[in-house]
């Protein structure tokens, strides 16, 4: 058995050790804003934060991150208590289907974090690795730079 620190607790899993985080964490703990996106770390759906920075956990091994604090979007906020990216998401409506939101908002969070006042050029450059096939990259760099105002 093993422990993961998600979102500020501490779970203890069964998985093997070379088990995709992304399968742990949407198989074992159940959390489904980490998306199966390509399993090659290209698309970036499958974001999550490993101690503040962003990993792609469809080529994370849950091993490689034992012992460190792991953030996924659940971790943000909740549906009554928003975060403020959340809301700047909601605000600026910065999703269609929603399937890239989650890797959009991790790498967001992990560059307001480091950057709380990045410029639109910083923006574009942190979210640059996440595809998204809607169109939505606009309204989302819109909600990270409102998101960033707002703080």
């Amino acid at each position: 058995m093993t422990a993961l620190k998600v979102n500020g607790h501490v779970h203890d899993v069964t998985a093997p050790e070379d088990a995709p985080l992304l399968f742990v964490l949407r198989n074992d703990l159940k959390l489904n804003g980490p998306k199966f996106g390509c399993g090659l770390s290209q698309c970036g759906a499958c974001t999550v934060l490993v101690d503040g920075q962003p990993v792609r956990s469809c080529v994370t091994s849950m091993s490689a991150v034992v012992g460190s604090e792991i953030t996924t979007l659940e971790g943000l906020g909740t549906l009554d208590k928003p975060s403020r990216l959340q809301k700047a998401f909601m605000d600026e409506q910065a999703m269609q289907c929603g399937y890239c939101v989650n890797g959009v908002m991790m790498r967001a969070k992990a560059l307001l974090d480091s950057n709380p006042r990045p410029t639109e050029t910083e923006v574009r450059q942190a979210l640059d690795g996440n595809l998204c096939r809607c169109g939505a990259q606009n309204r989302m760099v819109r909600a990270v730079l409102r998101a960033a105002k707002e703080a």
